[in-house]
């Protein structure tokens, strides 16, 4: 408790309104009524730089000596802390050097620019420009403003636990908090749990990011293998040291939501206020929306989710749109194989009753029978897909559920209606291609010519990294040499050879 009060007392003393507002606290009305309990939504999305990172950023710098601000500072961001940071300067009148992959949107790349901070592009993650922009401090000797890992930091963003104790004086039950490395997190649990004892603090973070969560389970920090990036601002392959020391010992609970989870948040905030989230800044609403189905019966509980940015890339709304309907629990996909002959479609359609049907795939493959990609309005969410699914299998259709399955959302359903015959040693992955010139040419010219690619689709998500579906058929021989082209590739892949997506409509 000694840390904690230490932590309480520096977030009091933290300096943040030179350049952040006190945001509002928002009721949320129609989520409100839709769970059954008080919600009201933390609005950082509304600072200057439309994200809560300006907090964290400026208290720190204006913490610094002013000759070691004026030499100039370093930072590594793939957009909301470079932002908070480039604002933080320039207030201050210092300069100021920000590392960024060369997969960050153009857009978060000129909001920098515009603050009169020089940008380094490097690299194809954010691993690879925070290692540039240490170098780059070590070899100027100028100071590295840490995204999360920093007291300062922790309490500058620790400034929203006390706005919301002070905007909203009756009991809260429960705040729910967006993690990527973790200084949110430590700044608000450390100030409510010193204030307000009685508050839950509920830690939010992807299922494919869940750097917190393996810290819990191995009681340290500890690198994550593989880090997703559709929740880009809390895409972080470990918690920080400082944070986790903070919030280890006194964190209520870890939830962690999936891709279609957050687009489902990202529609609720839009629908309640408005505003696009960015899929960081939604993930506090999505893990709300997914305790509150664990957690026992409530009696009209006050809960807070902060909802933390809005620097989304506009492209990127497509592909959130195409799997919020999924993420509601509203669409179900199915893989469903039929007789070949007429009159299967109306028979089958028949089982559907009174649903919507919202995509339907076929092409002839087989003289015997057909396998039908298909997606359904759900009358009543996850029991009506279990009971639609029973409804089929009785009447004797063999059902797939692909409702989960990502190789079926991200590419099977544009590709349904194209098969080849007779395609020998064929082996089918998904990579993750960075989102810059080269990332394709880089892929073929380490591949060796005996390998056939015989398969390839592609769709650009507005994303820092571009999802890659490919058939290549490699020999047996071969896999010791296709391992090592793997390996040296160096892009995230995943292999589906065994995936019933691909066995039922590719193969």
């Amino acid at each position: 408790m000694a840390m904690i009060q230490s932590y309480a007392e520096k977030i009091l003393r933290a300096r943040v309104y030179d350049v952040a507002r006190e945001s509002p606290l928002e009721p949320a009305p129609k989520l409100s009524q839709r769970l059954g309990e008080r919600v009201f939504l933390k609005r950082e999305d509304l600072q200057p730089v439309f994200s809560f990172k300006l907090r964290g950023a400026y208290n720190k710098i204006v913490s610094l000596p002013p000759e070691v601000g004026q030499k100039g500072l370093v930072a590594a961001s793939a957009g909301n802390h470079a932002q908070g940071v480039a604002l933080a300067a320039q207030k201050l009148g210092y300069p100021a050097i920000i590392a960024m992959p060369t997969t960050t949107p153009d857009i978060k790349v000129q909001a920098v620019v515009r603050y009169g901070m020089e940008v380094v592009l490097h690299g194809d993650t954010y691993d690879e420009a925070y290692a540039r922009a240490r170098e780059i401090a070590e070899e100027r000797e100028l100071v590295f403003i840490h995204p999360y890992d920093d007291p300062e930091i922790i309490a500058g963003q620790g400034t929203v636990g006390v706005e919301i104790l002070r905007q909203h004086p009756d009991p809260i039950d429960a705040v729910f908090v967006p993690v990527g490395g973790g200084g949110l997190l430590a700044g608000v649990l450390a100030y409510l749990k010193f204030v307000s004892p009685s508050t839950r603090v509920i830690a939010v973070e992807p299922d494919d990011a869940a750097c917190l969560d393996a810290a819990v389970r191995a009681g340290r920090p500890v690198p994550l293998d593989h880090v997703g990036t559709f929740a880009d601002g809390a895409a972080v392959r470990q918690i920080g040291d400082e944070t986790f020391r903070v919030v280890k010992d006194h964190l209520d609970g870890v939830v962690r939501v999936s891709v279609d989870e957050i687009c489902a948040a990202v529609l609720d905030l839009f629908e309640e206020t408005r505003v696009i989230a960015e899929p960081a800044g939604a993930l506090a609403v999505a893990g709300m929306k997914k305790w509150l189905e664990g957690a026992a019966e409530g009696n009209d509980r006050s809960l807070v989710a902060i909802q933390s940015g809005a620097n989304i890339n506009f492209h990127r709304l497509r592909h959130i749109s195409e799997r919020t309907e999924i993420g509601e629990k509203k669409e179900a996909i199915l893989a469903v194989t039929i007789p070949e002959q007429p009159g299967s479609f109306r028979k089958l359609c028949r089982c559907f009753g009174p649903r919507s049907i919202t995509e339907f795939n076929y092409r002839y493959a087989h003289s015997r029978e057909a396998h039908v990609f298909v997606g359904v309005r759900l009358l009543d969410g996850e029991k009506d897909r279990h009971a639609l699914i029973d409804v089929l299998s009785s009447s004797g259709y063999a059902v797939v559920d692909m409702t989960e399955n990502e190789l079926a959302v991200l590419h099977t359903r544009h590709l349904v209606g194209g098969r080849a015959d007779a395609l020998e040693s064929e082996r089918l992955f998904r990579f993750e291609f960075p989102e810059r010139p080269g990332a394709l040419a880089h892929f073929l010219e380490l591949m060796s010519t005996s390998w056939n690619i015989s398969l390839f689709h592609y769709r650009n998500h507005g994303a820092e990294r571009g999802r890659v579906l490919a058939g290549i058929q490699v020999p047996s021989t071969d896999r010791g040499d296709f391992d090592a082209y793997l390996q040296k590739l160096g892009y995230p892949c995943a292999e589906e050879t065994e995936n019933p997506a691909y066995r039922l409509f590719l193969r």
